[in-house]
């Protein structure tokens, strides 16, 4: 036995209690949040409402105008058995679309705030994209693309791009800077800035652009279908319009608010999953 270990092990020695310091991952851990199931409950009585002032208007004025919600529900059982395959095809343009758009605009974002060169002609770019009406976009498709899947991605590409480019390069204009003289003390090459400080650092960025274009690509792929192709649910609600079917209008209505819905669920599962090591802070 060493001498310093018959020192500690001496008798009338104090012996000093070590602090216990747990992993990173059980200090982070977030606690059950209430908050949720309020946002629940809040979603089902608002929709019992609405269910309910259908079901009273329907009773007063004709069908074609105001259906009940058994009707409604009917036509959704109707499309459920007859028109999975539209479903499907709007779900595959929807997330091509999405996922070329994250691509491609956290790359656009990387680029404006790493490549200081170039920044003002990508970020004049992005700023004159968000300036174009999402109608122009698609009359220009449609001068010049004639597949209509072309047509669809170019529409949803222009589109959405710039909400990724424009938070990704507000993400990392929001790096601590304290963070930025750290790892600038050791002298990292561009790629270590990058892996080590600025990806870590955008991830919640990208999670909140995508939570927030979900419900907006949905309306613009439909808006799409409906002007720029034959197949899908925009052009299959054209159909019930031109055919005078407004119940299932509304039954496709309320299936693309559950699709928003069930996305959106999707989307914070994966976030909560991929940012676990996170605490959620709480505001009185």
């Amino acid at each position: 036995m060493s001498a310093s270990a018959k020192a500690e092990n001496a008798p009338g020695r104090v012996q000093l209690e070590r602090p216990i310091v747990k992993p990173l991952s059980m200090m982070a851990r977030p606690s059950k949040n209430p908050e949720s199931r309020r946002d629940l409950f809040a979603t089902c009585v608002v929709v019992v409402a609405l269910l309910i002032a259908m079901e009273v208007t329907s009773r007063y004025v004709p069908d074609y105008i105001m259906p009940s919600p058994v009707a409604v529900w009917n036509a959704a059982r109707e499309l459920f058995f007859t028109d999975p395959y539209h479903v499907a095809v709007t779900l595959v343009r929807l997330a091509i679309a999405v996922a070329i758009a994250m691509a491609v605009g956290v790359t656009l974002g990387l680029a404006m705030g790493m490549l200081p060169a170039i920044r003002p002609y990508l970020k004049a770019i992005v700023v004159i994209d968000t300036g174009i009406p999402a109608l122009s976009w698609m009359l220009v498709a449609v001068f010049w693309f004639k597949n209509p899947e072309t047509r669809i991605f170019f529409i949803l590409l222009v589109i959405l791009l710039p909400f990724y480019a424009l938070n990704i390069y507000e993400g990392m204009r929001a790096l601590p800077k304290d963070f930025v003289d750290m790892i600038e003390s050791f002298r990292p090459s561009r790629w270590q800035v990058l892996r080590y400080l600025i990806l870590p650092h955008i991830v919640p960025y990208i999670f909140l652009t995508t939570k927030s274009v979900i419900g907006y690509a949905i309306r613009m792929v439909i808006f799409a279908e409906l002007v720029a192709s034959a197949v899908g649910i925009g052009a299959r609600m054209n159909l019930a319009q031109s055919t005078f079917r407004i119940d299932q209008v509304l039954a496709w209505t309320f299936f693309l608010v559950i699709l928003n819905l069930v996305l959106q669920a999707a989307v914070n599962g994966v976030e909560k999953l991929t940012l676990r090591w996170r605490a959620e802070a709480t505001v009185r």
